[in-house]
């Protein structure tokens, strides 16, 4: 059959002719080459499913029909179908969209998985201009912020986290700008007046050639819960050191007896003789000068038991951490007057190795005070009980050193004669409720290491030359920053 259609064996893409109903009159090389690649049916296979509607369609409305889909095996064609109404023939002719249709389904696919994310997110995800306003953003900009993502549009940083300061967003916009990374973390006020906490996190598009930043990207979450579950975390720390601190007074309540006891009982004998020597005074002349020596001997005892009262408040009291310098030598002998009447008791005698110049370093008395009792405590309950065991009454001494290391870090340490630890054991008595001790809670330790990592130290136990347990405190030491910016040591 004859056609006027032209079809050059030298076109690349493939093209046939057709009559109706869809009947193949010609087809050129390009569409023979394909068919013997992709179609072993012949070059009809190349076509669309509907090739006969197609064909009839295109007769009958007398316009060509673009952009059909087919596929023969792994390729991908668009065909034109062209109408010639005079002799009832259609040239259908194609080109190969293999890639480019592929392309296009990796697309929708990627968008359609990135409309799922974006929409379905709790984090409120959004683009900013370079001058911080808004150019879109996330549904979840409703339950994060109070707005909805069209109200936010041309918004300003300022006007919608109006509770950060400027010079918060000054240094995001800063690191932006030079590292192309920013966090922000800050308590804003949401549009219906309720406070909450929002973590920022904001990443820098830039400029391919330039490098100038031409939008950002940011994620907000709100770590409102988190924050609050913090500061409860920190509330109940607090309370369990306070416990802690009443129980250990409480195990200690002879021993501040007995330290209460000699400075009343010297008070009350002091005030007897100097009664006494007041009555002889008219008969002896020296007795006055005994009066003034009795009431001086009152007042010191009395400052004394004075100063066990205030030392005892101190260790109570309960309320913020204040935190600052602190001479080892010092707290280490309060600690041990603290702890005599507990080692008198047990036949320990607590030895004191403290250097000349005491080291300073910076954390809240009270509670580093509290570390060396648990420390102290723990070196003469392992004493107890290695005695008990090998009924051995030559261990009687506990050791607390104070010295510096090679890098410069203040070391406290307490050395008991027990019977010591192995690996294993070392790995676990800082385990939080772990303990050996049939009355034991297992938090004594655990709490210490805690408090004195706050201070940016640490907490360690290694074994001992005399056969015990060492427990190092490892502390920084005190630096004091003058107003110059000089610092001294």
């Amino acid at each position: 059959m004859t056609t006027r259609f032209e079809l050059p064996d030298l076109d690349p893409q493939p093209c046939l002719v057709l009559s109706l109903p869809a009947r193949l009159i010609t087809a050129n090389q390009s569409a023979e080459r394909l068919a013997t690649r992709f179609a072993p049916q012949g070059p009809e296979a190349l076509l669309p499913a509907n090739l006969e509607a197609l064909v009839r369609a295109s007769l009958q409305q007398g316009r060509a029909i673009d952009g059909v889909e087919s596929r023969a095996g792994d390729c991908i064609l668009l065909w034109t179908f062209i109408p010639d109404t005079d002799t009832g023939q259609v040239m259908a002719r194609g080109r190969v969209a293999t890639e480019e249709i592929r392309m296009l389904d990796r697309a929708k696919t990627s968008d359609r998985l990135y409309r799922l994310i974006i929409e379905n997110t709790n984090d409120l995800i959004s683009r900013h201009s370079p001058d911080g306003r808004f150019i879109d953003a996330s549904p979840a900009s409703r339950r994060v912020l109070g707005y909805w993502p069209e109200e936010l549009r041309g918004k300003r940083l300022e006007d919608v986290f109006s509770d950060t300061t400027t010079q918060q967003l000054a240094e995001a916009s800063l690191a932006l700008r030079e590292q192309g990374y920013a966090t922000l973390t800050t308590e804003v006020t949401r549009r219906d007046g309720r406070k909450c906490w929002l973590e920022i996190a904001s990443r820098a598009i830039r400029e391919t050639y330039t490098g100038d930043v031409v939008e950002v990207v940011s994620v907000t979450r709100d770590i409102t819960a988190r924050v609050e579950s913090e500061a409860q975390n920190r509330r109940l720390a607090d309370e369990l050191a306070h416990s802690a601190r009443l129980a250990t007074i409480g195990e200690l309540a002879s021993g501040i007896a007995h330290e209460m006891n000699q400075p009343l009982a010297s008070i009350v004998n002091f005030a007897s003789a100097s009664q006494r020597y007041l009555r002889q005074a008219q008969q002896e002349g020296g007795s006055l000068d005994r009066v003034d020596e009795g009431l001086q001997r009152i007042i010191h005892h009395a400052n004394r038991a004075a100063e066990v009262i205030k030392r005892l408040r101190a260790f109570l009291r309960k309320g913020q951490q204040c935190v600052g310098p602190v001479q080892l030598n010092d707290l280490v002998a309060n600690v041990a007057r603290l702890c005599h009447w507990d080692a008198e008791k047990n036949a320990v005698v607590i030895e004191q190795r403290l250097p000349a110049t005491s080291p300073v370093v910076k954390a809240d008395p009270v509670l580093l005070e509290q570390v060396l009792i648990n420390l102290i405590r723990n070196g003469i309950d392992a004493i107890l009980e290695a005695r008990a065991a090998a009924d051995d009454q030559s261990r009687t001494h506990l050791c607390v050193q104070v010295s510096e290391d090679e890098a410069g870090d203040i070391l406290l340490q307490v050395t008991d004669q027990g019977n010591g630890l192995d690996e294993a054991g070392i790995r676990q008595i800082f385990t939080p409720f772990y303990t050996s001790k049939p009355q034991g809670l297992g938090l004594g330790l655990s709490m210490s290491r805690s408090i004195v990592e706050g201070f940016g130290g640490f907490l360690d136990a290694c074994p001992a030359d005399t056969g015990g347990l060492t427990l190092v405190c490892r502390l920084p030491p005190f630096v004091n920053v003058s107003n110059n910016g000089e610092t001294d040591d």
